[in-house]
């Protein structure tokens, strides 16, 4: 491949006056073809009375005349053009001697992907989605890109910081605008059909069941297709007999409160979240929706974690029953070994009688690819191995780029959590651990901490930092998920805080719950404080069971799969120490 040259960048005080400016001077520019002749890239940029970016992110074959053609629209009270044509707002302008129609589209979906990303953007206008295929230059887009945001970097930090930062970011992870592998794509395709034959042929309780396990890239099927139907206007509804024209009404729902704000922040920078409530918690939706069945379509990420018996906040008897009566079309996005808490549980009939529905309907389908965990298959095997079936094998010579060590320490373990969160590519990194030492978000501790504690080595759980001392008030820290927030770093996720979230390297702390006995891993529901996953639970027969043990090899399965570069183990148990010693050699950090 010929070396590729740099980007032209051009940026100017974004008005009529100096966009002539620079029309006539670049008639003498030695590159004047890569603006003129070429497609460009474009981005307006103002800030907002709160001192926050708002952007536009656009391509053209004519950067002149459409950029004039904003100026006009401007005239428009409402638009946001009406923010440029002034002295307050910038323009960059961005060339390239191999663009083309297809690599600007490219370049401009991920400027605004990138953008939606940043702490300091709070708008995204044009937020759409249009990712190409493969093209002449597409091997050439990732450099290319690189080197684009490299210049603009340089040029405003605030506004394109660091990409490392972007791409750790919980907005960024759960975005609309990935570009989706194949298998995405098309059960995006099957979504949006069967919403649509459901729509026009009027039925009801139509249920869609996309069963993967964690990092399959559930999560993000499940937002892009909500996105492209939020776009939708006045959407026209076909199939191959009749047409309807419908505005649609759809919803989100999610189950923690972490998900909840991610969504709500994604929404409010693509500018969707302006006339109506659009993500929910299941219960929160029930209880305003139930006496209603109008509602079109509701798609719900994480749906092994809807409640299959009632509580005290939820009088049903199971969530995803109560949704079907409220809605034409559900979305439903499951896996088994993410079930954590036995108000959770799905005995086999029920579960059963809802994928045989989508089976029927033929909308049940699986993602098989790991799209999380930057690993190779020997990787994943292991892990695979040592949480599901329960066995430790010896660790694989052939790593490729992941990272798998065991500490003979917890301090040991921190140490190199630390030490890896310090360099600005994996500052994504933090400490997590089963639910085996006491904890209550609702109570304090007799004025101290609740901690994780092993021997004279003690560090919080999470949100203990941020609520025992009034000194973080930074609301656009609060808004983060807990592993952005800096101060997490001294503290002890839990499952309940990072299942749904990545991290570049997490450092598992395994309780004393799990131990290793007679060549497997045990667990012991009496050794842990989760009381959700431990506690008897009626069954339909009226039986009472325990499900401590599958549940609890779950959390453990949840907190070990959340590494995208790497995993590291501390383990309570000497016998499980000793079996990691043989099976991960000098992968086990003795000092």
């Amino acid at each position: 491949m010929n070396k590729i040259t740099k980007p032209i960048i051009k940026k100017i005080v974004d008005n009529d006056f100096n966009l002539k400016k620079m029309e006539n001077e670049f008639l003498n520019e030695k590159n004047k073809n890569y603006i003129i002749q070429y497609p460009v890239v474009y981005i307006h940029a103002w800030k907002n009375s709160n001192n926050m970016y708002e952007v536009y992110v656009g391509e053209s074959n004519n950067i002149f005349d459409r950029t004039r053609e904003h100026y006009n629209d401007g005239k428009i009270y409402g638009n946001w053009q009406v923010h440029i044509n002034n002295d307050k707002s910038e323009l960059y302008i961005i060339g390239h001697e191999h663009f083309n129609k297809s690599l600007t589209l490219d370049i401009e979906n991920k400027l605004i992907h990138y953008l939606t990303g940043v702490d300091n953007v709070s708008k995204v206008h044009n937020a759409r989605s249009n990712p190409q295929n493969q093209y002449y230059t597409s091997n050439e887009f990732d450099i290319i890109f690189n080197k684009i945001w490299k210049e603009l970097r340089f040029d405003n930090e605030m506004l394109f910081p660091l990409e490392s930062k972007v791409v750790d970011s919980s907005i960024f992870k759960s975005s609309p605008l990935h570009k989706l592998t194949y298998d995405q794509k098309m059960l995006k395709e099957l979504i949006i059909d069967k919403i649509a034959e459901t729509l026009v042929t009027e039925k009801k309780r139509q249920l869609i069941f996309i069963e993967g396990e964690a990092g399959t890239g559930k999560t993000v099927l499940n937002s892009s297709t909500f996105y492209e139907l939020c776009c939708m206007k006045d959407a026209i509804i076909k199939d191959n007999k009749n047409t309807i024209e419908k505005k649609l009404n759809f919803y989100l729902l999610v189950n923690h409160n972490e998900q909840l704000n991610v969504y709500n922040n994604i929404f409010n920078k693509l500018c969707l979240n302006d006339n109506e409530k659009l993500v929910y918690k299941p219960t929160s939706f029930i209880n305003k929706f139930n006496k209603r069945d109008d509602v079109d379509v509701v798609f719900i990420d994480e749906a092994h974690l809807l409640l299959t018996q009632g509580k005290q906040s939820y009088t049903g008897k199971n969530q995803l029953q109560d949704i079907m009566e409220i809605s034409k079309v559900t979305i439903v996005m499951y896996d088994p070994n993410q079930v954590l808490s036995t108000e959770q549980y799905w005995e086999y009939k029920i579960l059963n009688k809802y994928i045989n529905k989508a089976k029927k309907s033929n909308t049940y389908r699986k993602l098989f690819k790991q799209l999380r965990i930057h690993a190779n298959d020997t990787v994943l095997n292991w892990i695979d191995d040592f949480t599901i079936n329960r066995v430790i094998k010896k660790l694989p010579t052939n790593l490729g780029n992941y990272d798998i060590k065991a500490f003979d320490t917890p301090l040991l373990l921190e140490k190199e959590i630390k030490r890896k969160a310090k360099n600005s590519k994996y500052c994504l990194s933090r400490m997590v651990a089963t639910y085996d030492w006491p904890y209550n978000n609702n109570k304090y501790n007799n004025g101290k901490f609740w901690e994780v504690t092993i021997d004279n080595w003690h560090k919080p759980w999470n949100y203990q930092i941020a609520k025992n001392y009034t000194t973080i008030k930074n609301k656009k820290i609060k808004n983060l998920s807990w592993a952005e927030q800096p101060q997490t770093i001294d503290e002890i996720g839990s499952i309940f805080t990072i299942q749904g979230f990545d991290l570049n390297y997490v450092g598992v702390i395994i309780g004393p719950s799990v131990k290793y006995r007679n060549n497997k891993l045990i667990f012991c529901p009496e050794n842990s404080c989760n009381d959700k996953a431990t506690r008897n639970r009626k069954l339909m027969n009226g039986e009472y069971r325990k499900f401590g043990e599958k549940l609890l090899n779950n959390e453990l399965r949840v907190l070990m799969t959340r590494g995208v570069n790497g995993l590291y183990i501390y383990a309570c148990d000497q016998e499980l120490r000793e079996h990691l010693k043989k099976c991960l050699g000098k992968k086990y950090i003795f000092k």
